[in-house]
């Protein structure tokens, strides 16, 4: 049992984003409790944690929505990175209701509890899809939300009940706004895959990638360790009630990103193309100047490093997959 006031609470922390935040927090010297219901996160990427920082590391499976277990599971910590929800554009067309009970409810009950038990920082995951279909480029903090999915509306309903926690009783609240965020201990298997890990284990397989559309559409892929220190930053800022941009401030296209896997794999690939998929947006680029200024983010590994990276993880995934099926 960690002691209290001398640890931090990642919700969601046994997903793709969250479990990157441990490690960094951590490596820190910090210790770390989990709130994480398994729904969509996996204790494969929590494994090596709790063998390598046992004492300083605890997880409580959780569904945020549970109040009083939840605000025990809280009592003691001193800041909240929030990662928990459901986290994608198709899961949230098709099943509406439960998105928003989970992103937005769960939620709106993850900050009451916070203030209730004197959490004074509040770290939240939102989303570049808040901006729906602004043909503005690139995207500032100062655009309208146009959401076009109940996905992104709930992550910008999120907000406004943050800022209003932020006004009414003090919590410090910040949302980061991540952009197409990709790296190892991305889920490739769901139907709800994102594109980068999708793309890599199907060529890594020998199949073409499927792109959805003309391949055209273009997004500013962040690798996972700059949403990490966007969280950390952020955690250690006095900011408050606000909401920034976490990217690296250049796009490429899908086409563009299918040419670069083959140059990493040496592979020579052509897309499979089918219908475009309702919600999607055709371009992204973020402004990540207010980030840059009132936290002190900054782009720790660029597209082209983090997809290598990425290739990297995946592969030995792959290799020790094999040898433990006799098939290396």
């Amino acid at each position: 049992m960690l002691d209290k006031g001398s640890f931090d609470v990642v919700t969601g922390g046994a997903g793709f984003i969250g479990s990157h935040i441990c490690r960094a927090l951590l490596r820190r010297g910090r210790k770390v409790r989990v709130i994480d219901d398994l729904s969509t996160g996996n204790l494969d990427n929590i494994r090596d944690i709790q063998e390598q920082f046992a004492d300083s590391f605890e997880f409580i499976q959780l569904d945020i929505r549970d109040r009083d277990r939840l605000r025990k599971g809280l009592e003691g910590a001193t800041t909240i990175y929030h990662q928990a929800a459901i986290p994608s554009v198709q899961r949230s067309i098709e099943d509406p209701i439960r998105s928003n009970s989970v992103n937005v409810d769960g939620t709106v009950g993850l900050m009451v509890a916070a203030r209730e038990v004197g959490v004074k920082r509040f770290i939240y995951a939102s989303s570049s899809s808040v901006y729906g279909e602004s043909e503005t480029l690139p995207k500032t903090e100062s655009i309208a939300p146009n959401p076009i999915s109940p996905y992104a509306v709930s992550k910008y309903v999120t907000e406004l009940y943050a800022g209003v926690f932020e006004r009414l009783y003090g919590l410090g609240a910040v949302g980061l706004r991540y952009f197409n965020v990709f790296g190892p201990h991305q889920d490739p298997t769901s139907d709800y895959a994102a594109v980068i890990p999708r793309f890599i284990t199907r060529m890594l397989a020998g199949k073409p990638p499927v792109i959805f559309g003309d391949g055209e559409q273009s997004r500013d892929f962040t690798f996972v360790e700059n949403a990490v220190w966007a969280n950390l930053k952020a955690a250690d800022s006095d900011a408050g009630g606000i909401v920034l941009n976490v990217a690296c401030g250049e796009r490429y296209s899908l086409n563009t990103l299918v040419e670069m896997l083959n140059e990493i794999l040496g592979t020579s690939f052509d897309p499979i193309y089918e219908d475009p998929r309702p919600g999607d947006i055709r371009h992204s680029l973020a402004d990540i100047g207010r980030a840059e200024g009132m936290i002190g983010y900054r782009v720790e590994v660029n597209f082209r490093e983090g997809l290598r990276r990425t290739v990297e993880w995946f592969q030995k995934q792959l290799l020790e997959s094999q040898e433990k099926t006799g098939k290396g």
